[in-house]
C-alpha cells in the first residue's frame, strides 16, 4: 500500500514551509515507483555576497520537491485510494485524477510530452539559472519512457492543512486545523486508462448561501 499522508506531513514538518498543492503521478503497471511533487510556497534570498547584513538583490520561488515512492501496489485503485485519503485528511476541497494517453502516437501535440515530462519532476528548464523542481526521483526518466508509450496518471489536490489556503477555506467540513477524520468517506471511481478522462472527487462544502441563477 502506498503511504502518501505519511511522507507529506515528513515533508512539511522538515521543510516548515506552506504547501500551494501535491501531484501524484503513475504509469498503468503494477508495482513501478510512484512520483509525487509537493509544490511549495516561498522564496529563497539571492544576495550578492553571503553575509546575514546584506541585503537581497533578488528573491526566486522555493523549488518544487519530486520524490519517488518505491511502495508496492497491485492495483490503479490502490494509487487512487491512498491519494484520496491523503487529500481527505490533509483538508483539500476535492482530489482531480486525469488519465493521459500515450504522448508519442501519431498526431499527438507537443504540449503533451511537456505535461509528461512535468508530471514526473523532469522539468525541462529553470527559471533564471534555477532549479523549477529538485527531484529525488532515480527512476523518473524510465517512468517518463513508459509513460510516453502506455499513458500515465496524475492526481492534483491542494491541502488546507499545511497549506496556504486556509485563510480562505469556506469549507465546513473541516476541522479548526484544517483537516478531516479520516476514513475518506467518498466511493472511489476505478481508473481504466482507455481514453483521456479527469474525474474529481468532491470533498469540500461551503458554509455561504447558495445562490439561484
Amino acid at each position: 500500500m502506498v503511504e502518501l499522508l505519511e511522507r507529506i506531513e515528513s515533508q512539511m514538518s522538515a521543510t516548515r514551509l506552506p504547501l500551494v498543492a501535491i501531484t501524484v503521478a503513475a504509469v498503468p503497471c503494477p508495482d513501478t515507483p510512484v512520483i509525487m511533487t509537493l509544490h511549495w510556497h516561498g522564496f529563497l534570498e539571492g544576495k550578492l555576497i553571503d553575509i546575514d547584513d546584506a541585503q537581497p538583490l533578488r528573491f526566486t520561488s522555493v523549488p518544487s520537491s519530486a520524490l519517488q515512492l518505491n511502495d508496492r501496489w497491485n492495483d490503479l485503485r490502490d494509487l487512487d485510494l491512498a491519494t484520496m485519503e491523503a487529500g481527505w485528511e490533509l483538508g483539500a476541497w476535492d482530489v482531480a485524477r486525469a488519465e493521459l494517453p500515450s504522448c508519442v502516437r501519431p498526431g499527438a501535440p507537443n504540449q503533451e510530452a511537456m505535461d509528461c515530462l512535468k508530471a514526473f519532476g523532469q522539468f525541462p528548464w529553470g527559471v533564471d539559472g534555477n532549479h523549477v523542481v529538485v527531484s529525488d526521483a532515480p527512476d523518473a526518466g524510465d517512468l517518463v519512457a513508459a509513460a510516453a508509450r502506455r499513458g500515465y496518471l496524475m492526481w492534483t489536490f491542494r491541502p488546507v492543512h499545511g497549506g496556504i489556503w486556509g485563510e480562505v477555506a469556506d469549507d465546513v467540513t473541516l476541522r479548526a486545523d484544517g483537516t478531516r477524520e479520516a476514513p475518506c468517506p467518498v466511493e472511489c471511481l476505478p481508473p481504466t486508462v482507455d481514453r483521456t478522462r479527469r474525474t474529481v472527487y468532491r470533498f469540500g462544502r461551503s458554509a455561504g448561501p447558495i445562490v439561484a441563477h
